[in-house]
């Protein structure tokens, strides 16, 4: 999923012209193959890759010979060669330890996706970060940021924390100039998907760092410190991303949330709403993802310009221009076309299987165009809940085998190979559509894979979405049906709950937690098939004289007008660089100018602030006439609160002071947070600070308050990079 993410990324990067690179590795034999058994079972099975086969190339050096980089790994040095892929106008670069001076363990290492130990991942990650960032040095890019994506590139911020030091620069100021030109994104929404390892692992590996930075051990340890969910300690690499990056993002709004309320821990004493994990939802590179058809009408229809207005959302207003007939015949080749891959993909394995023996139907009595189509494809794991639609078997079968309004759906997905719940998902599937009411109608793609998704995604009428919210932090896979006129059927989670819009879709259940998993399975299966017998299914079948449905045409035009601009990889690379991207570049060249001068005046300030800090006090002015832990407030109603600062010998300027106010919602289950500035008044001849400010209730209710300060300064990318609050209470 993340490598299909990451190449959107980059094509986008390319289409917009950014100076890009990215950095990776090349798995010999890449993800396992898949095949699916007489019984219904995965097995997985490996091919090596051959590279001269491939549209990349190793980078060389001036005598021709592949370049290459060495990193220590334990007692000795561990040797990478690098692979280039041309992207457009941008590259990407993967490390290779298969290099005649490594061991054959060593060669082993980039091997298969998620293969091998944990030592193995640690190894990987080690290659990854600080090989990554040699080999770039080595090719002669000087990157003025780094955008780390999931944390498992995170030891590169080591790596350049040691290269800002070999310059002469001192530990404390070398981590505020790799925060300020690093962004990290992260990309699970559970703790256990967060990578994680037991100190005696990180020492072994990393017993010679912290000296290379001058710290201790305690310290070094500090920068990734955790406790998880089993309240024991370890070293965790999304921690460690957090406290070497000044900005952070999750991959849609409400992941976003979950991250904030997950990370808090990283900013104590910071109220959730403010964890500055901001949000930047995924998108699909369009021109990717389009089906050729759909190419062709454009071209027809909007001529070449087409392409070039990706970004304009009211360009798109053309998708009603275009005739629902003309519109029902293009998903009509597509469907077809998506069939025969299927087909083809299926009569391969039932010779391989000789699925007449097993009571498989043969290739060519599997799956009609004229049936309502629903495609389920992703990663087989327990979450994504791709029994749910079987949950009520009875009710499916009348669904599946209904005499005028029939449905048929298709599956296709891979589980890791140690993820046997997943297989087990996998195992049931194939079970059920070997039953005689779903033969040929229920249909199993093994081997799934961006071809396979090509099809799925063009062809299918309907993408259904199960996840259990809010588990899935994004998802794309649906993100690339409304393009080529199909809709979307999920859970309001992930990038859904932000897209759907009452036009554009079908939601499956409600936007809430559950305490319970069955409840929520409850609830989600009778909302799936109550929306889907009595709205999808009907709307479908609902065709004029000339057999077109005219109104079901209607809603995929909603659908692709809702997703086309909003959800393209164009839009997310810019909203990339706007938030993230071109902050970190201008704090950049800030900090270089007159060798680092900018960089030493902000550190130096930043260490008078953290000295002086704890000698701040906050009071009162006055003794309130009310309770400030709860007061009851009508609307409208107004409290001034005046407070008395000693500021320890930091001037004014230096400091932002605010009252927070919460409400709780005992319906809604959450607190309403406001924020008031409070303005200085006056400053004494001792140097105490007045602030007094009026706070105005907006709804009636139970009000809390508090006073807090925090530091300010033009350079800081948002108020709590210092991790430095001062409370009133």
């Amino acid at each position: 999923g993340l490598g299909i993410l990451a190449g959107d990324h980059a094509k986008s990067a390319s289409d917009i012209g950014l100076p890009f690179i990215g950095m990776g590795l090349m798995y010999k034999h890449a993800y396992f193959n898949q095949l699916i058994d007489e019984n219904g079972k995965q097995i997985e099975y490996y091919t090596e890759l051959e590279y001269d086969k491939l549209p990349i190339h190793l980078v060389r050096n001036e005598d021709g010979d592949p370049l290459l980089v060495s990193l220590p790994l334990i007692d000795h040095d561990l040797y990478l060669k690098i692979w280039e892929v041309k992207v457009g106008r941008i590259s990407i670069f993967l490390l290779d330890s298969t290099v005649d001076k490594n061991s054959e363990d060593d060669k082993n290492i980039i091997h298969t996706l998620y293969g091998g130990t944990r030592e193995t991942r640690i190894q990987q990650e080690i290659i990854l970060g600080i090989g990554g960032l040699r080999a770039i040095d080595k090719m002669g890019f000087k990157p003025t940021i780094f955008h780390i994506n999931e944390s498992h590139s995170a030891f590169l911020g080591l790596e350049r924390l040691y290269d800002l030091m070999n310059e002469g620069i001192e530990f404390k100021t070398a981590l505020e100039f790799v925060r300020a030109t690093t962004i990290f994104t992260t990309h699970t929404p559970v703790p256990a998907g967060n990578e994680e390892y037991d100190f005696s692992l990180m020492e072994k590996y990393f017993a010679h760092f912290w000296p290379k930075l001058e710290i201790s051990h305690e310290k070094f340890f500090d920068l990734g410190r955790n406790i998880n969910i089993h309240q024991q300690e370890n070293f965790s690499l999304t921690i460690l991303a957090l406290n070497l990056s000044n900005q952070a993002n999750g991959v849609s709004k409400l992941h976003g949330k979950i991250s904030r309320n997950m990370w808090q821990k990283v900013w104590p004493g910071v109220p959730t709403q403010e964890i500055p994990i901001g949000h930047v939802t995924n998108g699909i590179h369009t021109s990717t993802w389009l089906h050729g058809e759909m190419i062709k009408l454009f071209n027809k229809e909007f001529g070449q310009e087409w392409y070039e207005q990706i970004f304009n959302q009211n360009y798109w207003d053309k998708i009603y221009e275009i005739s629902n007939e003309i519109l029902w015949q293009t998903k009509r080749r597509m469907k077809e076309n998506m069939i025969q891959n299927i087909r083809r993909y299926y009569h391969k394995r039932m010779e391989r299987i000789n699925g007449k023996k097993y009571r498989y139907p043969e290739a060519e009595k599997i799956l009609s165009p004229d049936i309502l189509t629903i495609g389920f494809a992703r990663r087989f794991a327990p979450y994504k809940r791709a029994l749910l639609f079987f949950k009520d078997l009875e009710r499916v079968k009348k669904m599946i085998n209904h005499p005028e309004y029939p449905v048929q759906i298709l599956f296709s997905g891979k589980s890791h190979p140690a993820n046997d719940a997943g297989k087990a998902l996998i195992n049931e599937i194939n079970e059920l559509s070997r039953t005689e009411e779903f033969l040929g109608k229920v249909i199993f793609v093994e081997n799934y894979n961006m071809n396979i998704a090509h099809a799925l995604v063009s062809g299918v009428d309907i993408w259904l979405n199960t996840p259990r919210r809010p588990l899935e932090a994004s998802g794309t896979s649906g993100q690339k049906v409304p393009i080529n006129i199909g809709i979307n059927f999920s859970v309001l989670d992930g990038w859904w709950l932000e897209a759907y819009n009452g036009q554009n879709g079908w939601p499956i259940g409600h936007s809430r937690l559950y305490d319970e998993n069955e409840e929520q399975d409850q609830e989600d299966s009778e909302s799936l098939y109550e929306i889907l017998e009595n709205e999808i299914v009907p709307l479908y079948y609902k065709k004029d004289e000339n057999g077109i449905p005219q109104e079901w045409i209607e809603k995929t035009k909603h659908s692709f007008h809702s997703i086309i601009t909003a959800f393209s990889a164009h839009r997310m690379v810019w909203e990339y660089v706007q938030k993230y991207y071109l902050p970190a570049m201008k704090r950049y060249d800030k900090f270089i100018q007159e060798e680092y001068k900018g960089l030493y005046q902000f550190s130096k300030w930043k260490n008078r602030i953290e000295r002086r800090w704890k000698n701040i006090s906050i009071s009162l002015q006055y003794d309130l006439p009310w309770d400030i832990d709860q007061q009851i407030l009508s609307a409208g109603e107004s409290r001034e609160i005046e407070i008395l600062i000693d500021p320890a010998g930091l001037s004014h300027e230096e400091l932002s002071v605010d009252v927070v106010i919460s409400r709780e919602d005992a319906y809604q289950g959450h607190h309403h947070m406001k924020v008031f500035p409070m303005g200085l008044v006056s400053k004494d001849h001792n140097g105490k600070l007045e602030y007094r400010t009026t706070i105005t209730a907006e709804m009636d209710g139970s009000y809390r308050f508090n006073c807090r300060l925090l530091p300010t300064h033009p350079d800081l990318y948002n108020k709590h990079e210092l991790r430095l609050t001062k409370w009133l209470d």
